[in-house]
């Protein structure tokens, strides 16, 4: 078991995802974030049938810094309800959840 964490979500557009992903990288709240091309995303909301094109977000980080990265995507997301999951990282290459732990270090003041 490793202490990397796999967080998802999903924002309206490639603007609002690409000032997000540097936010949290430049916070040291996330390693690296991929932003993928856009989808469709077919929900419910108040209970109405929506459609939207969102930009899926992978989002790389640690257990320990997780609650500051939801606070922070929280905070910065235009949705009223953000998507936020976190999934743990049973395996990975030694190498690179090494880098992720590093770079999610906070900086020595």
């Amino acid at each position: 078991m490793t202490d990397a964490l796999l967080v998802l979500t999903n924002v309206p557009d490639r603007e609002t995802a690409e000032k997000l992903a540097a936010s949290l990288v430049g916070e040291h709240l996330a390693a690296c974030v991929n932003i993928l091309a856009p989808c469709r995303s077919v929900y419910r909301w108040k209970g109405a049938l929506e459609s939207a094109e969102e930009h899926p977000m992978l989002i790389k980080t640690t257990s320990e810094r997780y609650s500051a990265l939801e606070l922070a995507i929280r905070v910065a997301h235009p949705y009223e309800l953000p998507e936020i999951i976190a999934v743990p990282l049973a395996a990975g290459f030694p190498g690179y959840l090494e880098w992720v732990a590093a770079e999610t270090r906070p900086p020595k003041q």
